[in-house]
């Protein structure tokens, strides 16, 4: 099933996605930081704009949802769970809730930590999995409402998918979520060639997003936590994993 992808730097780190069914020629866009940037990139491409597809409802990924709206007449999905602090929605959704943009079928992953009624979308077929500010590139969304026990679960959630998935965060924070990483596992030689992969990128203003599933779990310390290496460095050998990620995102918090 033929679906592509566009990813479309917004504001002054956030990433907004369009994702377009080729086949039916609907065309969803991940969360809208602000307009201008998404509508630039609907005409330059030519789509037309079916759905909105939001993860969570901190403003820089809800900002330009209205303009949007009012320019393209899409429809709007978000969290059930969250919809009293979301625009107004077309389809609330829950976890196990199953739709589709055209023919790309999507299911909603329950992904609180950052927040609680965080979302994400996972398209199978596709391979493709929009995660915000849950799970990102090297590192995950600080816990500005939920628990470490809740982000953990959600981040083993998004762990079992495929390993080829690639997973669609919502910022350009992979540089500084490496250089943490390193603290905790200085010799992990994935680590060090992704870190100078993403030296070269930044260099050069491209994008470090999407990054593939199989790549988080081989260098971001928080899909780690499980792990006796892991626990050893921060000296919580014997301490359960979500404990070690509660660890490791204090630490995060102070890097």
């Amino acid at each position: 099933m033929p679906v592509e992808l566009l990813t479309i730097p917004c504001l002054s780190d956030n990433y907004a996605y369009l994702i377009h069914d080729t086949a039916s020629g609907a065309t969803a866009v991940v969360d809208v930081p602000e307009a201008a940037p998404v509508l630039a990139a609907l005409d330059k491409t030519g789509w037309r704009l079916t759905d909105i597809l939001l993860t969570h409802h901190h403003d820089d990924h809800i900002g330009g949802v209205a303009a949007v709206v009012a320019a393209t007449d899409a429809q709007v999905t978000g969290a059930k769970a969250d919809a009293h602090r979301l625009p107004k929605l077309d389809r609330a959704v829950a976890e196990e809730d199953r739709f589709a943009i055209g023919g790309a079928e999507c299911a909603v992953l329950d992904v609180s930590g950052h927040t609680v009624g965080h979302i994400a979308y996972h398209f199978p077929i596709a391979g493709l999995a929009f995660t915000g500010d849950s799970l990102m590139a090297g590192g995950c969304g600080r816990l500005f409402e939920g628990t470490p026990d809740q982000m953990w679960h959600s981040l083993s959630k998004l762990a079992a998918l495929p390993p080829e998935t690639l997973i669609c965060s919502g910022h350009e924070y992979t540089a500084s979520n490496l250089r943490f990483a390193a603290t905790l596992e200085p010799d992990n030689p994935h680590l060090i060639s992704r870190i100078d992969r993403v030296a070269q990128a930044r260099a050069q203003n491209r994008a470090t997003v999407p990054s593939q599933l199989s790549e988080e779990l081989a260098t971001n310390p928080f899909l780690r936590a499980n792990l006796p290496t892991l626990k050893a460095a921060l000296g919580l050998t014997d301490a359960s994993d979500a404990a070690c990620f509660a660890e490791m995102r204090s630490r995060k918090d102070r890097f």
